[in-house]
């Protein structure tokens, strides 16, 4: 059996090893540089695509950005998607005093970025990418921008004091979540990311508070239709913590679809390269088509 770490790093190679892809067109959301949504038509010269909106992973920290997603949003479009990549606010690039890399997230920064990105979706969509039909819209989103696919799937359902909160369900038709950290308990038990869903609440003294605003596991039932994505030898974010947003789910009287890919690990899900995407892909188009 290849050792675990060697195989996560050989696949995580492949996955970045492929050249960043340029969009067809590119709006802001705000004022910040980080606020843009790139846009990617169909590549197969369609009229009224399903439009998918990606989320970047990279434990929400500022290393990691949208470019390392283009190539598998570029697959999306060679499907036959028109796809949405957003850029959001992630934590700075310098650590916390004490700490050794840089940290995750931005309170509540992050969140104010991805709400207000899926909200101007629509409209930014309209206006640089005709070709998509946002009637048609499935949102993905791979590890931490997992999470960020679910959180913005359940806004309806966040407290009446959240500020991202939406009168009512969005108009999805339904979300796809590549390893996501959809259960932060589960996680930090596992020490995902090197402590980043600690680190993105702000820390211990704010996670329970901060935790019902954020948490996925916390923001069940939906009602809107989730599909979980997920390698069997991720190493990275584990099966365990799919494993037990599905069953938080189920607790809540709702079904999450569990795809588990053997022989895979985190980062195949979001390379053009391996089977793993075009399986992803398939789950997209069973919801936007």
């Amino acid at each position: 059996m290849p050792d675990p770490a060697a195989r996560d790093a050989a696949e995580e190679a492949s996955a970045f090893s492929h050249p960043a892809v340029a969009p067809d067109a590119s709006a802001a959301y705000g004022d910040h540089p980080d606020q843009v949504v790139d846009f990617y038509a169909p590549r197969d010269g369609r009229q009224r695509a399903p439009l998918v909106v990606a989320l970047h992973g990279g434990a929400w920290r500022a290393p990691y950005d949208r470019q390392h997603l283009t190539p598998f949003v570029d697959f999306l479009a060679r499907r036959g998607f028109a796809v949405a990549n957003v850029e959001y606010r992630r934590g700075g690039a310098l650590p916390r005093q004490g700490g050794t890399g840089p940290v995750a997230g931005r309170w509540p920064d992050t969140f104010d970025d991805v709400a207000a990105a899926l909200d101007a979706v629509p409209r930014l969509a309209a206006e640089h990418l005709p070709q998509a039909d946002s009637r048609r819209i499935v949102l993905t989103g791979h590890s931490a921008g997992g999470h960020l696919a679910l959180w913005a799937a359940a806004r309806h359902v966040l407290a009446p004091d959240a500020p991202w909160r939406l009168p009512s369900a969005p108009e999805l038709r339904g979300v796809v979540a590549l390893a996501p950290i959809a259960h932060f308990d589960r996680a930090v038990e596992l020490g995902v990311c090197g402590g980043a869903v600690t680190q993105f609440l702000g820390g211990e003294g704010e996670f329970d508070v901060r935790a019902r605003h954020a948490d996925p596991a916390l923001l069940l039932p939906t009602g809107i239709a989730t599909v979980v994505a997920q390698g069997r030898d991720d190493v990275v974010v584990p099966q365990a913590v799919a494993d037990a947003y599905v069953e938080a789910a189920a607790k809540a009287g709702e079904t999450v679809g569990l795809t588990l890919l053997p022989d895979v690990g985190h980062f195949p899900l979001i390379d053009p390269a391996a089977d793993a995407s075009a399986v992803v892909a398939e789950e997209i188009a069973q919801l936007a088509f």
